[in-house]
């Protein structure tokens, strides 16, 4: 006699309630699917570290109303570019009124904005369970060709007919149903990050802001002490949010420690006066995904899907750093794909393919492919060491008047390169790698 097959509990079983978890979670249940949300935090965002940008616009495919109903904090309309040296810093800084009009990217607060998308899951008739570790993946089948059935946390199993992975970038899940292997350490970076209160009239003069306008900055350089990676700070309403990323190979090689490269990029005087008077009510580290396209690998199984930063939904091209956005599309694309595989019976890799199509037809699968270069291209030590030097010089050259005849921009910039590590060879291979890579 052949066993008889167990009734699924829920027609899908998201593990991990973050942006791409939680969006999966409700478009699904907006189709007529029993949704179970399985979160580890005692509620959806507890365990989130606060502070990011939101490329936001594609949540209004989800959410028509979302920016003027979600709990977004400011939209960036000044973007800064800066390196950093010990005493200096050379930037870029742009400010445009067409951002903040179209909201094209907005503060966050990760533990605000996940509670809500939480609220709006359970709304729909997700059933939302926070406080639930899930320690495996349910697996029938052959060990060589195993279909996932479930999860099981604890003692208890709970079964669906498809399975998504949202569970982070060290998605222990992808890695037990063996799509992934512990990702290279140059794929990843550590993430320090602070959450420091202010006032928000402080915040707005030392930025030069009104309303909800709000400025992000990107910084490399000394603010990593030679580290690769760099540094960001952006503006809420009563806070700002920042921090360091340091890519992990290299700051084991160095032998630095993460903390201290943090409290040192608090004091560098150009931080040290936006952040004055502030109280840093929250800090924390994490691990990010730096390897782009590289990291995405194999996202579908027989009965699995994997979303979000799990399947390396992530860009850091040095410009803008992305993730959230990523993680909505790759949500968007999941719930499509799985409410056709439910619709035709067929939940099997080949009835999931659907996503994979999905995603890679979107603006986020185009763009990890533009950007799929860059995080080799972001792994160039002069980034972090040379430049913001050679930069400085430059600059010195054409404002530092001493009441001495003034040299031609031209003359001033090869006395700099003369006096630099930076060869006139590696600047032209430096500026070709980033047409390529950006």
């Amino acid at each position: 006699m052949g066993t008889t097959p167990v009734e699924p509990d829920f027609d899908v079983i998201v593990v991990g309630g973050g942006i791409a978890g939680c969006v999966t979670a409700y478009l699904l249940a907006q189709s007529g699917h029993s949704v179970a949300l399985l979160e580890r935090g005692e509620q959806v965002g507890s365990k989130n570290l606060s502070g990011g940008v939101f490329y936001a616009k594609v949540m209004e495919q989800v959410f028509p109303d979302f920016l003027t109903t979600a709990p977004v904090e400011r939209r960036i309309d000044r973007n800064q570019l800066v390196f950093v040296n010990d005493e200096s810093w050379v930037g870029v800084d742009y400010t445009d009124s067409r951002l903040s009009n179209t909201g094209t990217a907005v503060t966050v607060l990760r533990g605000r904005l996940d509670a809500w998308l939480g609220e709006q899951c359970e709304q729909a008739g997700v059933m939302v369970m926070p406080g639930i570790r899930v320690d495996e993946l349910l697996r029938e089948g052959s060990a060589a060709d195993p279909r996932i059935v479930g999860v099981r946390a604890g003692e208890d199993e709970l079964r669906a007919r498809v399975v998504v992975a949202a569970d982070g970038v060290n998605s222990f899940l992808a890695r037990g149903a063996g799509l992934r292997t512990a990702p290279p350490l140059h794929h990843l970076a550590v993430g320090v990050k602070g959450h420091i209160t202010l006032p928000r009239r402080s915040i707005e003069e030392r930025f030069g802001l009104t309303g909800d306008r709000g400025a992000a900055l990107a910084l490399v350089g000394s603010v990593t002490k030679g580290v690769g990676g760099g540094a960001f700070l952006y503006t809420n309403t009563e806070s700002i949010s920042l921090g360091v990323v340091l890519r992990l190979d290299d700051l084991t090689e160095k032998g630095l420690s993460s903390a201290e490269i943090f409290d040192d990029f608090l004091a560098h005087p150009l931080i040290a006066g936006y952040v004055e008077g502030g109280q840093l009510s929250e800090y924390g580290c994490h691990l990010v995904a730096e390897g782009g396209l590289a990291m995405r690998g194999r996202v579908t199984w027989d009965g699995l899907l994997i979303v979000g930063e799990a399947a390396g939904m992530t860009i850091n091209n040095g410009l803008t750093v992305r993730g959230m956005d990523l993680a909505a599309q790759s949500a968007i694309s999941a719930a499509g794909a799985i409410t056709a595989a439910l619709a035709a019976d067929d939940t099997s890799s080949a009835g999931l393919a659907g996503y994979e199509t999905s995603l890679d037809a979107s603006f986020a699968g185009a763009d990890l492919k533009t950007y799929a270069k860059a995080p080799a291209f972001m792994e160039n030590p002069r980034l972090y060491k040379d430049y913001g030097p050679l930069l400085a010089d430059v600059m010195h050259g054409v404002f530092g008047l001493d009441a001495t005849p003034r040299r031609s921009l031209l003359t001033v910039a090869r006395h700099a390169l003369k006096g630099s590590p930076v060869t006139l060879k590696n600047l032209a291979l430096d500026a070709w790698g980033a047409v390529r890579a950006l």
